[in-house]
């Protein structure tokens, strides 16, 4: 699990670095401000976070930080949901007579 914190916080950090590039535009503010509050929430947030990060990489020039923080927000999120599901499957056995 210490493996994913830290691929947790690596990810909030890295997409705050990569903020200060994108907000030469003043008209992505707004969006860029909820990308770095989506990154920096675990769990459902990591949906958010691709969101946006697809949403930059169509309007921006393509960086190959961009690229990578995309698919770091993919595989986190299949990682978070993989939790979910396990856990929830577990909670269902227990519960069964």
């Amino acid at each position: 699990m210490n493996d994913l914190h830290e691929r947790l916080r690596y990810f909030a950090v890295a997409v705050y670095q990569i903020s200060g590039n994108l907000r030469k535009d003043r008209l992505l503010t707004d969006n860029i401000n909820q990308l770095i509050r989506a990154s920096a929430s675990p769990g459902a947030n990591y949906g958010e976070a691709n969101y946006w990060l697809q949403y930059f990489n169509q309007i921006l020039p393509e960086t190959k930080e961009l690229a990578k923080l995309i698919d770091e927000s993919e595989q986190l999120r299949k990682i978070l949901s993989a939790i979910a599901f396990k856990t929830q499957t577990k909670l269902k056995q227990k519960l069964e007579p």
